[in-house]
């Protein structure tokens, strides 16, 4: 083999070992892309029928926060964030038939811990006594802007279920189960 075929070949495996690589903008996307934070409170919600009675024959749903995720694209002077949380969702006793509707939220806090993005949504649900169970994979998209990228590190996105405040009190009250 002469020094021209080996100097070509090292060219070529050079070049080859690029091919798949992640780029520059998307090395600082996995860099900066920020976990999100599951509120405590907000990680279940147990939701009752109308009415005072508040045994395990009225419940309607049993909703928990399995798991939140997010993915990132760098844009120019913004990091476009899809923010992933798995609902599941169990039917009660109560469960009418009808569309059961979860509540969620995605907040965006700043260095300060101000809420710079506040989103709340839905997660429908279609539950009755033959299928009793549901689990999906909510995604809420937001954008972070910055000047330099170092600013990335100072956002922190908060993620939970949205439980009335006597859901609030009930998941207290019982520990969280």
């Amino acid at each position: 083999m002469t020094l021209r075929t080996v100097a070509g070949l090292a060219v070529v495996g050079l070049v080859l070992t690029g091919c798949g690589g992640r780029s520059a903008k998307e090395q600082t996307a996995a860099a900066y892309c920020p976990s999100p934070l599951t509120v405590q409170d907000a990680q279940r919600i147990t939701r009752f029928k109308e009415g005072a009675g508040r045994d395990p024959r009225d419940v309607v749903f049993e909703a928990a926060m399995a798991n939140a995720t997010t993915r990132c694209q760098m844009g120019r002077n913004r990091l476009e964030v899809d923010v992933v949380m798995r609902i599941a969702v169990n039917a009660g006793p109560s469960v009418a038939g009808e569309v059961t509707r979860v509540p969620f939220f995605v907040r965006v806090l700043d260095a300060g811990g101000n809420v710079i993005v506040g989103k709340d949504e839905l997660a429908d649900y279609k539950l009755s006594a033959r299928s009793p169970r549901g689990v999906s994979d909510e995604t809420v998209a937001v954008t972070l802007p910055f000047g330099e990228a170092r600013e990335l590190g100072a956002y922190r996105i908060a993620v939970g279920l949205k439980p009335t405040a006597q859901e609030l009190d009930y998941n207290r009250r019982s520990g969280g189960r």
